[in-house]
């Protein structure tokens, strides 16, 4: 399917929302077998643009909801994809979108860097609604995404990623692939779904646990959960270490003996 020409008021809208359009045809290729690797019902494309990785999906999935908050690049997609009925674009802010309405999906996607993390936070709270999701996004990201426990690129989103997903870099992008290009590196990831650990009741509660491990990251266990968990975060064998030498495992076994402080603590 060859692309029709993209008008020049649509390249000016996606520099001023900080956009950096994929245009290399074999890398477009390889996110969206990464996506759908066998035939796909439905795919939410992320931030689709012109529609360059949209054409891929396309070809792979019976059904492509693109969200794109810029209107006048929405139009042009509309009317790029006008004669594919498997094409619904969605004029929407992702961030005030419910990922979930359409029910069971692949989530593909060049993620804006300026939001990456809380688009990702959405994205695996679909739970089992989500197959799989291949995005692009900043290579410092996504190695914090894949960090391993001990080194100082794991953090909080690394634990949320690992929660609910099996993190994976398949391959780095240059920005020469990028039009315009931006000053960094790229990469793209796959998340893996899988379960929570089967007791754990209210994920949110626990990341909110993390949160307060990671609030001052080169800070002690104990310093950063004190205030909210007094004397008993001075007793735990894991005090004297940072949130970002635990395992999300140890982290879990930490949340689950942990009990509010006494206020008279």
């Amino acid at each position: 399917m060859a692309p029709n020409p993209t008008p020049v008021a649509t390249r000016r809208s996606g520099r001023r929302l900080g956009q950096h359009f994929l245009n290399r045809r074999n890398i477009l290729e390889r996110l969206a077998e990464a996506a759908c690797p066998g035939p796909e019902p439905l795919v939410v494309e992320i931030g689709p643009g012109r529609g360059a990785l949209t054409e891929f999906l396309l070809l792979r999935a019976a059904r492509v909801v693109a969200i794109e908050i810029d209107p006048r690049l929405a139009e042009s997609l509309r009317e790029r994809f006008r004669d594919v009925p498997g094409l619904t674009v969605v004029e929407a802010d992702v961030l005030k979108s419910d990922l979930s309405q359409w029910g069971p999906a692949v989530v593909a996607g060049n993620l804006p860097y300026y939001i990456t993390s809380p688009i990702l936070e959405r994205i695996f709270a679909l739970g089992p609604l989500l197959r799989r999701a291949v995005v692009l996004t900043q290579r410092e990201v996504a190695e914090r995404l894949t960090a391993r426990p001990g080194t100082r690129e794991c953090g909080y989103l690394t634990v949320v990623a690992n929660l609910f997903t099996a993190p994976e870099i398949l391959f780095p992008v240059p920005p020469g692939a990028f039009s315009p290009p931006p000053k960094v590196e790229s990469a793209a990831v796959r998340f893996t779904p899988r379960p929570p650990a089967p007791d754990l009741a209210a994920p949110a509660a626990f990341l909110e646990f993390v949160g307060r491990a990671f609030q001052h990251k080169r800070k002690t266990l104990r310093n950063n959960l004190q205030p909210y968990y007094g004397k008993q975060a001075a007793a735990w064998p894991e005090a004297r270490l940072r949130a970002e030498q635990l395992s999300v495992e140890q982290l879990l076994d930490l949340y689950r003996r942990a009990a509010p402080a006494d206020p008279a603590e």
